[in-house]
């Protein structure tokens, strides 16, 4: 069975086309459940408005499916709470000019 951390590694190749960041890194991953047949993960966007979704969607099932082997990965979009520069990573902040 994958574990939490080999899901989050994996979701490391999921850019964000917009920001140029990771996605785990941004803070666009609230929850990942790892189980023996499937992989559930909440993620979040940067605004409602984003255009990417499906495309973040298709990339977050597409990486947790290669790094697990499993095929039952379930992303969902949620928006609560709202993300914030808060959720991103020091490493994250600092690329993006935003203070720690």
């Amino acid at each position: 069975m994958i574990s939490k951390g080999e899901c989050l590694d994996a979701l490391r190749n999921v850019i964000d086309p917009e920001i140029g960041l990771n996605i785990v890194d941004v803070g666009l991953i609230y929850r990942v459940e790892p189980g023996e047949d499937s992989i559930e993960v909440d993620f979040t966007l940067t605004s409602p408005g984003c255009p990417l979704a499906d495309t973040i969607m298709a990339d977050i099932v597409r990486e947790l499916q290669r790094a697990s082997g499993i095929d039952n990965v379930v992303a969902q979009l949620v928006w609560n709470p709202p993300w914030s520069i808060d959720f991103m990573s020091e490493e994250a902040r600092l690329q993006l000019g935003y203070p720690i």
